[in-house]
């Protein structure tokens, strides 16, 4: 009996089993992953070059003693703006004042000679024509009168040169401008190695020269481009291409400069050339010995295909892109590119205007992957300022 129970619950367990019904656990396929895309636009794009370059006052003129002596005064204050002729610097004067009092004396002392020289010549004149004094004493007197006109003369030079002195204990500022830190103080002997020589430097700073050095190929490449473009009425002979100043904290400057002086030849030992800009600086922000890079645009790219950074992929020195083409799908695109232009790079060669780049969701897609593409608009940051 217990065997037929065993048997019959079995079977209505297996019954059981039998009328549960399936599920359906098919799924149809995912959907194509969602990217957005950059769409490239041929544009003329310019490149631009940076150099370092070191801020000089439009005049830095040293101030220096002409005279050697114990500076006695200091008639202003350091950094402060001062006015052409303003009074700097005084040195200890005794001596050349003693010094002009003692060629005042010998100016006195050749007047006297002179004039009794003239008395005598007067007097011993009549006397020649009388024939009461000999034709050489006469000469003799003549002779001692001219002699005395050179010695007045020669004093009064003296003198002069005295008075000169004297007045080189007074040190004026030679233009307007500001003023640095002396380098000598109250008390020190100068005009005299190891004393200091030049006791400060006044700049004009209203504007500012800029020097930096470029290469030899660079002068070459610069030089040909401006030719070129003076051939083709582009640019007079004369025109200055305009510069930009990028101070030490990232900035641009606001004002633009232009080059103003290239030297007269490349230097043998590094092969570099001079350049001279200078820039406006009403606000006097930048004073001498600040470093800042010159940028100067070296080329023009016509129909040039800027793309965002972040679309390029690069793989041991190989730029790829993934572009978005016929009905959807991915094809792997290798490029060639060229320098970065702020957040974007140029592309020289594999791409051309109207191309769908993968912007976003690069980590999504592989080469012929069906994609779902939004196209979106990425300016550059220059443009965003305008």
């Amino acid at each position: 009996m217990k065997k037929f129970e065993l048997i019959f619950l079995c079977l209505l367990s297996l019954g059981l089993f039998s009328c549960t019904p399936k599920e359906e656990t098919e799924q149809g396929p995912p959907p194509p992953p969602k990217v957005t895309v950059y769409e490239t636009k041929a544009r003329a794009v310019p490149i631009y070059q940076e150099f370092v370059g070191q801020v000089y006052g439009f005049k830095d003129i040293g101030i220096s003693a002409r005279v050697e002596g114990y500076l006695e005064g200091i008639h202003f204050e350091e950094g402060s703006p001062v006015e052409k002729g303003k009074l700097l610097y005084t040195l200890e004067s005794q001596q050349f004042e003693a010094d002009v009092a003692a060629k005042m004396s010998g100016v006195a002392g050749a007047e006297t000679v002179k004039t009794e020289s003239k008395t005598y010549l007067d007097r011993i004149k009549p006397l020649a024509e009388e024939k009461a004094v000999s034709q050489s004493d006469l000469d003799s007197a003549v002779a001692t009168y001219e002699v005395g006109i050179s010695s007045v003369k020669a004093a009064k030079a003296n003198l002069r040169a005295a008075k000169i002195q004297l007045g080189y204990t007074k040190i004026y500022s030679p233009i307007s401008g500001i003023i640095g830190k002396t380098k000598a103080k109250v008390g020190d002997f100068v005009g005299r190695q190891p004393s200091p020589i030049i006791l400060n430097t006044v700049s004009r700073i209203d504007t500012v020269l800029v020097q930096f050095f470029i290469t030899e190929s660079q002068y070459l490449m610069f030089m040909r481009r401006h030719m070129a473009d003076v051939k083709a009425g582009m640019a007079d002979e004369t025109e200055r291409a305009e510069l930009e100043l990028i101070l030490s904290d990232g900035s641009v400057y606001a004002h633009r400069g232009k080059g103003d002086f290239v030297n007269r030849e490349v230097d043998p030992g590094t092969g570099a050339l001079l350049i001279q800009a200078s820039f406006p600086n009403p606000d006097e922000l930048l004073r001498p010995g600040q470093f800042a890079k010159v940028r100067a645009e070296v080329e023009v790219v016509k129909d040039g295909i800027l793309i965002p950074q972040r679309c390029v992929m690069e793989l041991q020195g190989t730029f790829s892109v993934y572009v978005v083409g016929a009905e959807n799908k991915i094809q792997a695109k290798e490029v060639k590119a060229g320098p970065k232009i702020e957040s974007f790079w140029l592309i020289r060669e594999g791409l051309k205007a109207g191309e769908k780049v993968v912007y976003e969701g690069l980590q999504k897609v592989r080469d012929k992957t069906v994609v779902e593409a939004k196209v979106i608009d990425v300016p550059l940051s220059s443009e965003e300022k305008k």
